[in-house]
C-alpha cells in the first residue's frame, strides 16, 4: 500500500484533477491513499474569509470561492444532476453559517472555515475520478486523525488515530483499492475540527503512513523533486536526488517549503520511504528521502521574508540568566510564536520570527513589561546548509547582516536591504 499526496497547485483547475487520474492509472494494482489539499489558493482566501471585517466584504470572498469550485464541477461534470452539487452546495451552505457564527474563539472559528478547503477538493476529486473510471472511496480525516484541541497546530494521537485509520481505510482500500482522503485536518475530542499548521497534508500524509505500515510515501510537486533552492531565488537551482531523513528535517525545519517539518519522524520512525515528484513529469525519479546518510554534493539555500529581529534586554542591565530566559520562553509560548533562530549575550537576548500581525503586537507588549524591547521589521532570514565563504558572500551582496548564527553544516544570516 502507498500514500499518495497532491497539494494545492496539482488539484487548481479541472485539468489537474484529471492529471490525479492519470497518474493513479500508472498504479493499477497498487492499493493507495490519497491525501489531498484545498485546491489552488484556496487557504488563503478561506483564510481572508475568517478575516473580513464586514458582510459585503465576507459576502465577496465567500462567492468567489464558490465560483472557484463550481467552475470546476461545471468543467469536470457534464451531467448535472450528478451528486456532487447537491454536496457542494450543502458545505457551502454550512461555510456561511460557520462564518456568521459569533459562538468561538478566532482560532477555532479560523479550523472550522478553513478547513472546508480540503473537504470541497477531495468531494471534487473523488466523485471526479469515479466518474471517470477510476473507482476510490471518499472518507473523512476529521474521522481518522484524533488530535487535542490546539486549534491551529492541533497535536495528534497517535494511538487513536492509528485505530481509527486501521478498522476504517484498510475495508475501504479492500473494497475499492483507492482512498481519498483530506490533508491538514483532524478532529478533536470535543467534535470540533482541528488544522495540523499550514501545509500540513504532507504531515497528514505521513501520520497516515505510520498507521498503516504503507510502504511509501509520494508527495507530487510542480517541481521535478526537491532542489537546493527555491527557483523563485535561484535560477541554477540543482535537483537532489537522494536526502537523508536527517538533512530533510533540518531543511523542512529551516524553512524548505517542499516538505513540512512535521512530515519526516512518523517516516523515520517506522523506515518508510519518501519521495518528491513531479505530477507534469510523473515518469521522472523524482528525490527519494531515507536513512541512509550522506552530505549533500551542493549547498541548500532558504529564504524567509518578512522577518521581525526583536532584541530584549533587562531593565536593570542585569544579565541575561537562566530567569530572565524562562520568563522570556513563557511569553513565547502563551503567544504561539515560533522562534526562526535566537542569539544571546550577556545583556542581550535577540529572536527572529515571522513577522504575525496578530502575535508580535501582543508578545512585544508582554515583553516591555520587564524588558526594554527593540526590533527591526522587513528582514530576511536566509540559511544554507553545507555552506561555504563562498556561499555566504553570494546571498549577502547588497545586505547588511544584523545576525549571523553558525553551527557545524548550517548557517543563518538575519539581512536587509542597504
Amino acid at each position: 500500500m502507498k500514500v499518495f499526496k497532491f497539494g494545492g497547485a496539482s488539484v487548481k483547475d479541472a485539468q489537474g484533477v484529471k492529471n490525479v487520474g492519470l497518474i493513479l492509472n500508472k498504479y493499477p494494482k497498487e492499493k493507495i491513499v490519497v491525501v489531498v489539499s484545498a485546491m489552488g489558493k484556496i487557504t488563503n482566501a478561506l483564510e481572508s474569509l475568517v478575516r473580513s471585517k464586514d458582510s459585503k466584504e465576507t459576502e465577496r470572498i465567500l462567492g468567489e470561492i464558490k465560483k472557484y469550485h463550481m467552475d470546476i464541477a461545471n468543467e469536470l461534470f457534464t451531467d448535472k444532476k450528478n451528486p456532487i452539487f447537491g454536496i457542494l452546495d450543502d458545505e457551502f451552505s454550512k461555510l456561511k453559517q460557520i462564518v456568521s457564527s459569533n459562538n468561538s474563539s478566532f482560532y477555532e472559528k479560523y479550523d472550522q472555515v478553513v478547513s472546508l478547503g480540503e473537504v470541497l477538493s477531495t468531494y471534487l476529486v473523488s466523485y471526479a475520478l469515479n466518474a471517470s473510471g477510476t473507482n476510490n472511496q471518499w472518507v473523512d480525516a476529521r474521522n481518522i486523525v484524533s488530535t487535542d484541541d490546539n486549534y491551529r497546530e492541533g497535536k495528534v494521537d497517535f494511538d487513536k488515530t492509528k485505530s481509527n485509520a486501521q478498522a476504517t481505510i484498510i475495508p475501504a482500500l479492500e473494497a475499492k483499492g483507492v482512498v481519498i482522503t483530506q490533508g491538514f485536518i483532524g478532529k478533536a475530542p470535543n467534535g470540533k475540527t482541528v488544522t495540523l499548521g499550514r501545509e500540513g497534508s504532507d504531515y497528514t500524509a505521513a501520520i497516515l503512513a505510520y498507521c498503516l505500515d504503507a510502504e511509501s510515501v509520494t508527495i507530487w510537486k510542480d517541481v521535478p523533486g526537491v532542489l537546493n533552492a527555491d527557483p523563485k531565488w535561484f535560477d541554477d537551482t540543482v535537483k537532489i536526488d537522494h536526502l537523508s531523513y536527517q538533512d530533510a528535517i533540518e531543511l523542512s525545519y529551516y524553512g524548505a517549503t517542499v516538505i513540512h517539518p512535521k512530515t519526516i519522524k512518523p517516516l523515520q520512525n517506522k523506515g518508510i520511504p519518501l519521495f518528491v515528484k513531479s505530477f507534469v513529469k510523473p515518469d521522472e525519479t523524482g528525490t527519494m528521502v531515507d536513512n541512509n546518510f550522506s552530505h549533500l554534493p551542493v549547498p541548500c539555500f532558504i529564504f524567509k521574508i518578512n522577518q521581525v529581529l526583536i532584541s530584549i534586554s533587562p531593565k536593570d542591565f542585569s544579565f541575561i540568566v537562566e530567569e530572565n530566559l524562562s520568563g522570556i520562553f513563557n511569553e513565547l509560548a502563551k503567544q504561539r510564536v515560533k522562534v526562526n533562530v535566537m542569539e544571546n549575550s550577556a545583556l542581550n537576548f535577540s529572536i527572529c520570527m515571522d513577522d504575525d500581525t496578530e502575535k508580535i503586537p501582543a508578545l512585544t507588549a508582554a515583553l516591555k513589561e520587564n524588558f526594554r524591547v527593540l526590533y527591526n521589521k522587513n528582514l530576511e532570514l536566509i540559511t544554507i546548509r553545507y555552506y561555504d565563504q563562498a556561499t555566504i558572500d553570494r546571498v549577502c551582496t547588497n545586505k547588511k547582516v544584523l545576525m549571523e548564527h553558525k553551527s557545524r553544516y548550517t548557517v543563518q544570516l538575519v539581512v536587509q536591504e542597504k
